[in-house]
């Protein structure tokens, strides 16, 4: 059995979107970027799409605070498969069916819906270009950006900045080179999250993703949200499908309310410990 130190670990992934998650509630740790990106290289570190830390909440409402790092050591304000995995880990410690994360996209509650399927309410979908952000002021429905065959995407902010462009056939994109140009352009100040979305029929969606300090993942669960969002506003889609990720599939809702609610698996992959050379 793992014991709880500051360098124990949880390797675990949502649809293949993989993640250290580091449980520092009872004994604290600062991490540097040099560690983050340590800790998440594939060849010399544990590797994973994301590093998490939980934290000890930091109000009377949550059950505990999730910070979560890129892997080129920047913070991200929102990973929809992490909080599956962090609400199931909570879950199982607590032997509850309901737990509440708190991030700096605000409070995300979560509910056991099954045998490790996890139902997360993300938050509101903010559609303002402001709230993207973007560069310019524009209507999110069309944003005047073209690269190659993308063009036309509609803006979505879940916690982190989204463009989700439509196209014919999400294989033919060549996303390893057109995602980091767009996830980069000025257009963009806090950088974005790009998914390629195609209409498979009513209420089925596939997606393929460029993450935004991670590049190309198996899954992204505010991509799917924000896929699903857009293609509701398009008239592309009811409010409910599901999004089929490279990694598998995820239940995407949009409220009546706003929320966007997910729900998906998690699946845990090994537990260990760091040496402490990761962690500088």
């Amino acid at each position: 059995m793992m014991t709880h130190g500051a360098h124990d670990f949880l390797k675990m992934h949502g649809l293949g979107n993989d993640f250290v998650v580091l449980d520092v509630r009872q004994s604290g740790l600062s991490l540097s970027e040099a560690a983050v990106r340590a800790i998440a290289d594939r060849h010399r570190g544990v590797g994973c799409d994301q590093l998490i830390v939980v934290e000890q909440p930091r109000n009377g409402v949550s059950d505990a605070w999730m910070t979560i790092y890129n892997p080129d050591g920047s913070e991200s304000g929102a990973c929809g498969n992490a909080t599956r995995c962090v609400a199931w880990r909570l879950m199982e410690q607590s032997g509850r069916d309901k737990v509440v994360i708190e991030t700096r996209a605000g409070l995300l509650d979560a509910e056991a819906r099954g045998d490790r399927l996890i139902a997360v309410d993300m938050g509101r979908a903010r559609l303002d270009w402001r709230d993207i952000p973007v560069a310019e002021a524009v209507d999110t429905l069309h944003m005047g950006l073209e690269l190659g065959p993308l063009k036309d995407p509609v803006g979505v902010n879940m916690g982190n900045p989204h463009a989700v462009f439509f196209v014919d056939d999400v294989a033919a994109i060549d996303l390893a080179a057109l995602g980091p140009v767009l996830e980069n352009h000025a257009f963009f100040p806090e950088r974005a999250n790009i998914e390629v979305v195609q209409v498979l029929g009513p209420g089925r969606l596939r997606m393929r993703v460029w993450e935004r300090g991670a590049g190309i993942t198996q899954a992204c669960g505010t991509g799917a949200c924000a896929a699903l969002v857009a293609a509701a506003r398009r008239g592309l889609s009811p409010r409910k499908a599901e999004v089929v990720l490279d990694g598998g599939p995820l239940s995407i809702e949009w409220l009546p309310d706003d929320h966007v609610l997910m729900t998906g698996p998690v699946a845990l992959a090994f537990q260990g410990t760091l040496d402490p050379s990761l962690l500088g």
